[in-house]
């Protein structure tokens, strides 16, 4: 009988806690952005994950006991969370012989939780006196090496600052430096906003005809609000690589077709703007500038989906190291050997780099009809873990595996 109904108990009670050790795990990766913050807010979102009492993830014995809470004669656990650099210092960690990282250098997050489960038949036999055994798990979770195939990202694209296109790690782009960001025109460029350097962009066509719940304004609000948002639609440019991802060496990639480059003379255009409005919920989502809810249809419902970040004083002054954000300030860009273009030529993604979006000079929002689209950022390179990808060449577009540099997502390890 002990066999039949305790053995049993016990697989389901390791399988309980083995399940909310990767879920704490798991949300803990997520914020480990490589700030000196990162370690603390990991540490807050991996315990917010087990507050939640309507979650299945954070109970043990049937269900009925939340993790790290005790109930009668049983008691439950949680380790605070450990964080290492590489996975050989996870691995060293179970003899004690590995330094845990700090915020900045962390890649990886180790949950240990432990729980009493309750003996009925083992209990009559020597050892079992206690009516409880104790049971214990453990997750690491980290960033993965740097992906192939990019998911959930924005979608711009920017053009590689290297000439010579030796600089396969940063593309030219110096990190720490402020950019403005324009929307790529013909003429006279505009001028940059002072203390920065001109970086114009464009907005790849990640357009889906077939999603009758969203038009267009809605889909460039959301995937600048929160990234391309994913579909079983085939990607309009013809590419292998889904709608919702960009891959590294894809050549088939065209740009938005209602926001097409202008002269500099013109403005950049409501779907600019449409896009920026989606950008500017990271920084304020109440429409400072009160064109958002007319430019996109449904703004007010669409807006409340995607919160700002919990950092937004960051100066732009201010070293990368010392945001203390959710993250929702960090937005991805597709970097190419040349900006893609609607009237032909061949442009490739060389990879995926980083930027944290800095308020304007006076420290209000970004305006989304600024005239030339533009608005400041801090390049940042790739600390960030994207939220979804592949890291392998599974679409056959001869991604170098494994990608030098560049984002990772997060992945469990055991």
């Amino acid at each position: 009988m002990g066999f039949a109904l305790d053995l049993g108990r016990l697989y389901l009670i390791r399988g309980e806690l083995n399940q909310a050790a990767n879920t704490m795990a798991l949300a803990a990766a997520q914020q480990l952005l490589g700030t000196t913050n990162s370690l603390g807010n990991a540490t807050t979102v991996a315990q917010t994950s087990l507050d939640n009492s309507n979650n299945a993830a954070n109970t043990f014995n049937f269900g009925s006991i939340v993790i790290g809470q005790s109930s009668g004669n049983l008691t439950s656990t949680v380790n605070p969370p450990a964080f290492y650099a590489t996975m050989s210092d996870v691995l060293a960690s179970s003899g004690g012989g590995a330094t845990q990282a700090d915020g900045t250098t962390a890649r990886y997050v180790q949950i240990t939780l432990q729980a009493d489960a309750p003996l009925l038949f083992f209990s009559l036999l020597p050892g079992g006196q206690a009516r409880t055994t104790p049971i214990a798990a453990q997750a690491v979770a980290g960033i993965s090496t740097p992906v192939c195939t990019a998911c959930n990202i924005e979608p711009f694209a920017i053009a590689t600052q290297d000439p010579t296109g030796t600089d396969t790690t940063n593309f030219g782009l110096t990190p720490g430096q402020l950019y403005t960001f324009n929307f790529s025109c013909g003429g006279t460029q505009p001028v940059p906003i002072p203390g920065t350097l001109p970086l114009p962009y464009e907005i790849l066509n990640r357009y889906d005809t077939n999603n009758a719940n969203a038009d267009e304004t809605q889909q460039l609000f959301r995937d600048f609000a929160g990234g391309l948002v994913g579909s079983t639609n085939p990607n309009p440019t013809g590419s292998a690589v889904p709608l919702a991802c960009v891959g590294i060496n894809d050549t088939a990639d065209s740009l938005w077709a209602s926001a097409a480059p202008v002269q500099c003379s013109l403005s950049a255009g409501n779907s600019v703007a449409q896009a920026l409005c989606g950008l500017q919920t990271r920084q304020n989502n109440a429409d400072p500038n009160g064109v958002c809810s007319t430019l996109v249809t449904d703004w007010g419902n669409l807006s409340a989906l995607y919160p700002s970040d919990s950092d937004t004083l960051t100066g732009q002054a201010d070293d990368y190291t010392t945001y203390s954000g959710n993250g929702r300030r960090i937005f991805n860009v597709a970097v190419y050997d040349v900006l893609p273009t609607l009237t032909g030529g061949v442009a490739s993604v060389l990879g995926f780099r980083q930027f944290l979006l800095e308020p304007n000079t006076d420290g209000t929002a970004l305006n989304p009809v600024n005239p030339n689209g533009q608005f400041v950022a801090l390049y940042i390179g790739s600390p960030a873990p994207v939220k979804t990808g592949w890291i392998d060449d599974r679409f056959n577009l001869s991604c170098p595996v494994p990608v030098a540099s560049g984002p990772g997502k997060v992945v469990l390890h055991q």
